[in-house]
């Protein structure tokens, strides 16, 4: 059996991973803090039919060799974490950071999570969270009288109460960095999971210690670029195309040998 059809094959899984990567970028062009993903390749084994060096007479080495690739396989998605861009929303409690860091919040459960997405809301008790009723960690509660709330680029908090003239520290919003972004796990809503490749959760005050200063008032855009989402898209494709091409023709070519008579 002829080897470029399963060579073939791998190809066409291998663009499929990264069109599917593609898509879900693309999906995901107007969500607040996306990050996007990007499909990494390897070449397969190789079938060594001669060894560069060998021998060819006393005294002459063959200076190549003769070895042949079998694929591709993927070897990893990598998370991109570059900065996405700033929408002004006017909303006081629109929270972005502007450099590292995420924000830390708490599911029902108490585990800990973390998020880009600093579109926060205000729940029955005042309690900040996010728009699954998750609590932002260190928690902050907003007085139900509060006319204003300003947060502060290195988070913190003050309220504005009727009768006062001034404003009162009710809370700091810390980020959380960690050393490889890349290795945090994606469990959905925008949220991280820590694991041993990511290292340990570093928190902190917004604009010390490499972290990014917060801007009240502003989300963070996904930064995923749809041009260049659009070229992987097409790329992919034609390759797609060219390997399902390269199975069509080894197949053409067997029928050819099968079809040889006496």
């Amino acid at each position: 059996m002829m080897q470029s059809l399963y060579t073939a094959s791998t190809g066409m899984l291998g663009m499929q991973t990264q069109i599917d990567t593609t898509a879900n970028n693309i999906a995901n062009v107007n969500t607040i803090g996306f990050k996007k993903s990007r499909a990494e390749f390897a070449d397969l084994m190789y079938h060594v039919m001669e060894y560069a060096g060998t021998s060819t007479s006393d005294a002459t080495k063959s200076p190549t060799g003769i070895e042949v690739g079998l694929g591709v396989r993927p070897t990893a998605i990598n998370k991109i974490f570059s900065e996405g861009s700033l929408k002004q929303t006017d909303n006081q409690l629109d929270l972005a950071i502007t450099g590292g860091g995420f924000f830390k919040m708490a599911l029902p459960d108490g585990t800990e999570v973390y998020s880009r997405n600093g579109a926060f809301k205000v729940d029955s008790n005042g309690t900040v969270v996010n728009s699954d009723g998750y609590t932002l960690t260190p928690e902050v509660v907003i007085p139900p009288d509060a006319t204003s709330v300003s947060i502060g680029m290195d988070g913190t908090v003050s309220v504005v109460q009727p009768g006062q003239t001034g404003a009162t520290q009710i809370g700091q919003i810390t980020t959380t960095s960690f050393i490889n972004p890349a290795g945090l796990h994606a469990m959905g809503d925008n949220l991280y999971l820590p694991t041993d490749s990511s290292g340990q959760p570093v928190e902190g005050t917004p604009g010390l210690s490499g972290l990014g200063v917060l801007k009240q008032g502003f989300v963070e855009l996904s930064n995923v670029e749809l041009v260049v989402e659009l070229t992987d898209l097409i790329t992919g494709q034609r390759a797609y195309d060219s390997n399902s091409k390269v199975i069509t023709t080894s197949d053409e070519m067997l029928q050819t040998t099968n079809s040889l008579k006496r």
